[in-house]
């Protein structure tokens, strides 16, 4: 009589050998008891507070993680598929953070790593900021001057497929993932966007480079547009400050910060730039489930404008960093804020690392303007709203003036006035323009800002003379 061979019953697909058996008893054993030992490690910590409560929530603690071992297993042995063991576990570890919320997530050491290139200010990419939201990826803000913001991708775009495959049931990592890729490659993004009905988008992968901060001189007017807060934006700050300063001197009349479609970015920049315009005072706070570990930041002494009049650009794409800058200036009444609502991110995320170059991406407090309130899911409410508008000039012909009638009096401050002339043609619309308008704002909500810092400064003018 022959003994049974111990991969019998493996061979024709029925239940697992003892060896096996024993092997993944064994895999689930080490999984449970290292998770356990971190949560028995917190059950200490609660002991001090309440011993009776702390063993009870260990035992709850083994259960659920039992539970995970029971799940990994199954999944692991009956699966339609073989999936290796690493793909389960990061699986499952980015499954627990993305149900906090849409912000804490897993980094792979690739993610991780472009992550840290990213915010030294160049990465390969289409240069957009997204979330997750509703199972779509939603889009934050288009980076200027890149693939997505040439494409015309707009705050609130939600993007439901890539290259024709859906994007829900992905995770926000591997959204981002699959828009990365090769320089000059493509990929078809499919957009919903409100009202309209859904339509692709090719775009063409490229560098990335960000200049976070540009400038340039609007009249009387120093215009600052900030596009994200990485390690060069407050270098970039006061070197446009600077220019624009020595450029316009004393007929300098005002500041436009435009953080529209400013994503955010990391906070010690925002805070320096915030700084910046400040004298004291607080900038932000940010309070965790600790209270012990709640922060405040304060202004150091030095306004780099030396007073001069500030207007905030801000919209639905102006989210976190962005929206520490505004609420602050706010807060303390140093600028005004106009434009429409923000996107309302009022939390802060930590980069902790892992073991094998990994990270996870965790919401660990949420902040406060100096006034005490959290703009989380609210945004920041701009003192001015203005929409995003079309300017249209609107060519009405030359009218009739008291000057064009006959006989008309000369006006006795102008001995040398010319003499009266008829009515010239009516030009057709766009043929004559004003060469006080050669540079059309076209940008209506900059215009706005714009005519605001020259009003204020009239006004100025008037009442001190």
């Amino acid at each position: 009589m022959n003994e049974p061979r111990l991969d019998d019953t493996a061979a024709t697909g029925g239940a697992p050998t003892r060896p096996e058996q024993g092997r993944r008893r064994t895999i689930r054993r080490v999984a449970v008891s290292a998770a356990l030992a971190f949560a028995v490690g917190g059950g200490v910590l609660l002991g001090a507070a309440g011993g009776g409560q702390s063993q009870t929530n260990s035992t709850d603690t083994y259960r659920q993680l039992s539970l995970l071992g029971d799940v990994f297993e199954k999944v692991r042995a009956q699966y339609v598929e073989e999936v290796s063991d690493e793909k389960l576990v990061e699986a499952a570890i980015n499954g627990m953070l993305t149900s906090l919320d849409p912000h804490s997530s897993y980094l792979s050491a690739k993610s991780f790593q472009d992550m840290r290139v990213q915010t030294k200010g160049e990465f390969g990419g289409l240069g957009i900021e997204v979330t997750m939201e509703n199972g779509f990826v939603k889009v934050v803000s288009p980076i200027d001057d890149t693939p997505a913001s040439e494409a015309g991708l707009q705050p609130g775009d939600y993007i439901t497929h890539l290259d024709g495959e859906a994007v829900l049931g992905l995770t926000l990592s591997d959204a981002v993932e699959r828009m990365r890729g090769k320089v000059g490659t493509s990929i078809t993004l499919t957009i919903r966007r409100a009202e309209e009905e859904p339509f692709d988008v090719e775009i063409t992968r490229a560098i990335i480079t960000i200049k976070s901060v540009r400038s340039r001189v609007i009249q009387d007017i120093g215009y600052i547009r900030i596009t994200t807060f990485n390690e060069q934006t407050t270098v970039g700050l006061q070197e446009s400050v600077s220019e624009i300063k020595e450029e316009l001197g004393d007929r300098l009349h005002g500041f436009v910060i435009d953080l529209r479609n400013n994503p955010g970015g990391l906070l010690d920049q925002a805070i320096s730039v915030t700084d910046a315009f400040l004298e004291r005072g607080e900038i932000v706070s940010t309070r965790g489930r600790d209270e012990a570990n709640a922060s405040r930041v304060n202004a150091t002494p030095g306004d780099i404008t030396d007073g001069t009049p500030v207007v905030v650009l801000i919209n639905g794409g102006s989210a976190s960093a962005s929206e520490i800058v505004a609420g602050a200036l706010q807060d303390h009444r140093r600028a005004i804020i106009l434009g429409t609502q923000s996107f309302g991110k009022g939390s802060v995320q930590t980069i902790l690392p892992l073991q094998g170059n990994a990270a996870m991406r965790l919401t660990t407090a949420r902040y406060y303007t100096p006034s005490g309130r959290s703009i989380q899911a609210k945004g920041i409410e701009p003192d001015i709203t203005v929409e995003l508008a079309k300017i249209e000039k609107i060519e009405e012909g030359r009218r009739r003036r008291e000057a064009d009638l006959r006989g008309a009096l000369v006006n006795p401050d102008d001995s040398d006035a010319p003499a009266a002339q008829p009515p010239a043609e009516v030009p057709t619309p766009g043929e004559a323009a004003s060469e006080e308008n050669e540079d059309p704002l076209e940008d209506y909500q900059l215009a706005r800002a714009v005519d605001l810092l020259r009003g204020f400064h009239l006004f100025q003018n008037r009442v001190v003379n």
